[in-house]
């Protein structure tokens, strides 16, 4: 279920463990993992709209809709309070309640009209300008923006009613954004022509030639690309006529846990469990691991490494992370299988990668790094050189006020608790400047409240700030009363459900928020903190 906020309630996960202590809370987390295997990840606004356009027949569109009206802002866009964030799921909300609109009974629906029409307003400002072009580096975002654009379009070709003064508005595109691509890989997939595994993350741009697509197959959990929304695209608009058919009983699944709307990357098995078993286990949080959860993260390693989960490729990222997880767990496993991300100056997150991704570096150097602390092939100088090697790079990209930022998070608060602790554990003396320059960042960026945050000061940021302060460097009274002062953040956070009212800050199609990791930097932030002092008690 959800609640007013569009945040995922798992109904079977124990409460919010505040009253239980930090030790509970962190009991509840790796009982979840157990109990939700696919994650838990709040709804998205962008995949939620590509159901509805794309699957209206599936049950929930009408709880899909309403998501989509209470989730617009009061300036008449949906997503992040950044412009460039909000202009993917503002296009797919906007396009989904124009198809709303064009279907018999709902076209006087005055509640999706006027949403509808604040969208448009909207995007009309958003779109282009000076300094609008510059959009983050998301997934497929120069494909998706330019096949929203063309929709909608075309909905405007004949407007619904009430919307009459918009007709044959074209929504005017970002520079170097068209439609010639995505014609290109539709004229593939028409041809037979077999596409990357990673642009079926996003196969709902391929339109009508997305639905049933030959030579693609639903994953064991029922999922195409790990995508609701490619789910939906390749089963079309109409109900398949198998009543058991796995890809419409995996959207029936993902659209009941969340109470109709549904999340952007799902599911993220191993991704989800990587992470959040290396943030408690760094930090020293007691918590008992059951062995299932050690397995299901050696099982899927290969020779090309792990994918995040069943139907997407694998990923140097989720690789590393889970690698690093098993070291800390115990269960230390060669991190050969990275070798495949290699390039001369750093790892790619994926061959053919274009740009590059920092955390995915940093997460690298604690694969390899915590493999050789574990003992293993101390023989072997490659394993040596490649730490040397990384934190290098990693040194080179710290930005000139201290911080890091990275391609998977909108915050430089991520980005740099990747980094920072990374290196302080790895990195050798070298590293020692950079480090404290991370630290004397996060110290000047604190708000009057204790928080830190990009947009606003949140739980998930202050998390990560409080864990540079209590894990690098040595003893710093201005450290320990800088997180001091962030206590009642943790704290509350701990209370509830760790999601304080904040964006989503975590890179895919749209932005999204992974409940369970973000919590569980919240409770090792607040383990930290009460070892220190004591301050977080109850």
């Amino acid at each position: 279920m959800i609640d007013g906020a569009g945040t995922a309630r798992y109904p079977d996960t124990p409460p919010a463990a505040a009253a239980a202590g930090i030790a509970g809370a962190a009991a509840d987390l790796v009982r979840g993992l157990v109990a939700w295997p696919w994650g838990q990840v709040a709804p998205s606004v962008y995949e939620t709209g590509r159901l509805v356009t794309l699957v209206p027949w599936l049950t929930g569109d009408g709880e899909r809709v309403a998501y989509l009206l209470r989730e617009q802002r009061t300036d008449g866009g949906w997503g992040a309070p950044d412009d460039g964030y909000a202009l993917v799921p503002t296009l797919s909300a906007v396009e989904a309640l124009l198809s709303v609109a064009h279907r018999p009974g709902r076209g006087a629906d005055p509640a999706v009209i006027a949403a509808a029409e604040g969208g448009l307003a909207k995007l009309a400002a958003m779109l282009p300008g000076p300094g609008r072009d510059r959009l983050p580096d998301m997934p497929a975002i120069e494909l998706i923006v330019p096949s929203l654009a063309a929709r909608i379009a075309r909905h405007l070709a004949d407007p619904p009613a009430g919307l009459a003064h918009r007709r044959g508005l074209v929504l005017p595109l970002p520079a170097g954004m068209g439609e010639e691509k995505i014609g290109h890989i539709r004229t593939a997939l028409a041809a037979g022509v077999q596409i990357p595994q990673k642009l079926l993350h996003a196969l709902e741009i391929a339109g009508d030639a997305a639905r049933g697509l030959p030579g693609v197959r639903p994953e064991q959990t029922g999922t195409i690309g790990a995508s609701p929304a490619a789910t939906a695209a390749w089963l079309g608009d109409r109900p398949p006529a198998d009543p058991s058919h796995p890809a419409r009983w995996h959207l029936e699944t993902v659209s009941d846990w969340h109470g109709g709307p549904v999340p952007v990357g799902y599911p993220l098995t191993v991704f989800e469990r990587g992470w959040v078993l290396a943030w408690l286990a760094r930090a020293g949080v007691p918590v008992h691991v059951p062995p299932e959860l050690v397995l299901s993260l050696t099982a899927p390693i290969g020779e090309g490494g792990t994918p995040a989960a069943a139907g997407l490729p694998a990923d140097a990222d989720t690789t590393a992370g889970a690698l690093y997880a098993l070291a800390l767990l115990g269960a230390p496993h060669r991190p050969d299988a990275l070798w495949a991300y290699e390039t001369p100056s750093h790892f790619c997150t994926w061959t053919g990668e274009d740009g590059f991704s920092i955390t995915t570096n940093a997460h690298v150097l604690e694969a390899f790094g915590g493999y050789l602390e574990s003992g293993g092939a101390d023989d072997d100088p490659r394993y040596a050189a490649t730490v040397v090697k990384t934190a290098g790079w990693l040194r080179l990209q710290q930005r000139d006020d201290g911080s890091w930022t990275d391609r998977w998070h909108a915050s430089p608060y991520y980005a740099t608790v990747c980094c920072a602790l990374a290196l302080e554990r790895f990195g050798g003396a070298a590293a020692g400047g950079a480090v404290e320059r991370a630290r004397r960042w996060v110290l000047d960026t604190q708000r009057p409240d204790g928080s830190w945050g990009h947009w606003q000061g949140t739980a998930e940021e202050t998390a990560y700030a409080v864990q540079i302060l209590l894990m690098t460097g040595g003893p710093d009274p201005a450290c320990t009363d800088a997180a001091r002062r962030a206590a009642p953040v943790l704290a509350a956070a701990l209370d509830g459900d760790g999601t304080d009212g904040a964006p989503a800050m975590w890179h895919d199609k749209d932005l999204y928020r992974p409940t369970a990791i973000v919590r569980a930097a919240v409770v090792a932030a607040a383990h930290l903190l009460e070892s220190a002092s004591g301050l977080m008690d109850k």
